[in-house]
């Protein structure tokens, strides 16, 4: 299991970037799912997020693929309930594993002042992999928070089935220290209330 570390104390301009919480991964094709509470770890992070005024910044896949479960005009583009955008936060809509190609999110994220981001949705491997590693190299500070993300069983390229929970651990453990700190729900959370406490 990827180690989890404590997060450094939360930038007042952190935004929480949620990416992909979409009912199309709800798909049985996609297969055997790891972190099942990671929608509740999600929508516990946007009440705290919210209740303090934090920025928080939406980002949904809108798959081009005729036979893609994330497909725009079908079900399974749609938001799931406990990440439903609220009136005034951004969404930015993607056609490819980053959050930054072909949408105007780094742009938005420098206007706003932010310099440090806070990763949560699906998947661990890809977009959400992808759109961390791009926030590193553009020179935002990155957290990802590890038990509000998730990702499903794949096959390793000598066929055998990797687990969920072991394709989940290898990609933090491939961003870690390189592209962005890991750390769990309950860390953030902490982080975000010192946060406020030191400000108040």
């Amino acid at each position: 299991m990827t180690r989890i570390r404590a997060v450094r104390p939360l930038r007042a301009d952190a935004a929480l970037l949620v990416i992909d919480v979409q009912a199309g991964f709800d798909d049985a094709a996609w297969g055997v799912r790891n972190n099942p509470g990671a929608e509740r770890n999600i929508a516990m992070l946007l009440e705290a997020w919210r209740a303090v005024g934090g920025p928080v910044v939406h980002v949904h896949h809108d798959s081009v693929d005729p036979e893609g479960r994330l497909r725009p005009g079908t079900p399974g583009n749609a938001v799931k309930p406990e990440a439903r955008p609220q009136p005034g936060e951004p969404l930015y809509r993607k056609r490819v594993n980053s959050a930054f190609i072909g949408t105007r999110l780094e742009e938005d994220l420098r206007r706003r002042g932010v310099k440090a981001v806070v990763l949560v949705g699906l998947t661990t491997n890809h977009c959400v992999s992808t759109t961390a590693r791009m926030a590193a190299n553009l020179g935002f500070e990155v957290t990802v928070v590890s038990d509000a993300t998730a990702t499903f069983a794949r096959l390793h390229v000598d066929g055998r089935m990797r687990t969920a929970d072991d394709v989940h651990d290898a990609a933090l453990s491939d961003l870690q220290d390189e592209f962005a700190r890991i750390a769990d729900t309950a860390a953030v959370m902490t982080a975000l209330s010192q946060r406020e406490a030191a400000c108040a």
